[in-house]
């Protein structure tokens, strides 16, 4: 079965938040939170800058209206802008880290001010995201995360930017592309109910195959990934479970394999070998 590059790339901007690995001197103190980001985004090939401008991150803590009866937490309110196009495949960039009071979380909202898409040899477009700055985009964890003093916890938020990014036009070629639209599409995992999978893509001649796709389902596709242009690949953030796993590459056919088990906290390895169309 043959997928074209265009219409299976899923893109991912990856948030990982966690606490910071270093004790705290008592149990009932508070954690450290990182929130690092990663991407994998529209063909890579075709893509100069996919920005997002972040200017306040907050988490929720379940159950608790706190003491002025906001049961958020600011995680971060300084204006941060990252170029998406540079995080993929398992790479990350880090925030700031900050102090979290222990408890169970269980929404992440982000402001988002503004976002753009450049292609190659093409424009650069730009657009505001009222809803995204003035009430934040609202994510769910499930199952919520736990920070506990003293103890690491992670989170992941995964942006679907195939789907955040809706291109109006041509997406095919540069010249075609006459826009977009910004309508974020994002999964939160608890990561410590998650593993990740990453493997080498190459034909049959032993030749790596340079950006190829791979992509995971349970029932429905769960995460998509670009691999570099030496064929690794890295999906971070998978729940814990089985899957279907599938890769690509242009002018390859597609391979797939079923019953790929990801445990929570480990490593899964898959390997693959594609034949040309």
């Amino acid at each position: 079965m043959k997928k074209s590059i265009f219409a299976i790339s899923a893109a991912a901007v990856i948030l990982m938040i966690s606490a910071c690995g270093e004790r705290i001197s008592s149990d009932n103190g508070p954690g450290r939170l990182i929130i690092k980001i990663t991407d994998a985004p529209f063909p890579i090939d075709m893509i100069d800058l996919a920005a997002v401008t972040i200017t306040r991150v907050e988490i929720r803590k379940a159950g608790d209206e706190g003491m002025d009866g906001n049961p958020f937490v600011v995680v971060s309110d300084d204006t941060m802008t990252f170029n998406l196009a540079e995080l993929r495949n398992g790479i990350v960039e880090a925030l700031p880290e900050i102090e979290i009071p222990q408890g169970d979380y269980d929404l992440v909202r982000l402001y988002v001010e503004e976002a753009s898409l450049k292609v190659k040899d093409g424009d650069l477009y730009t657009v505001k995201v009222p809803s995204g700055q003035q009430t934040g985009i609202k994510i769910f964890i499930s199952p919520g995360l736990t920070v506990s003093g003293g103890l690491t916890s992670e989170l992941l938020l995964d942006f679907d930017l195939s789907r955040s990014f809706v291109v109006q036009g041509n997406p095919n070629t540069p010249s075609g592309i006459k826009g977009f639209h910004f309508k974020p599409v994002i999964r939160a995992v608890n990561m410590s109910t998650a593993g990740r999978i990453e493997g080498m893509v190459a034909d049959t001649s032993d030749a790596k195959v340079k950006l190829p796709i791979v992509w995971i389902k349970q029932d429905t596709v769960v995460a998509t990934v670009i691999g570099d242009t030496l064929g690794k690949y890295v999906l971070l953030g998978i729940p814990a479970g089985t899957y279907s796993i599938f890769a690509t590459g242009e002018n390859y056919d597609t391979v797939s394999y079923d019953g790929l088990k990801v445990t929570a906290g480990n490593r899964t390895i898959r390997d693959f070998v594609l034949t040309k169309d």
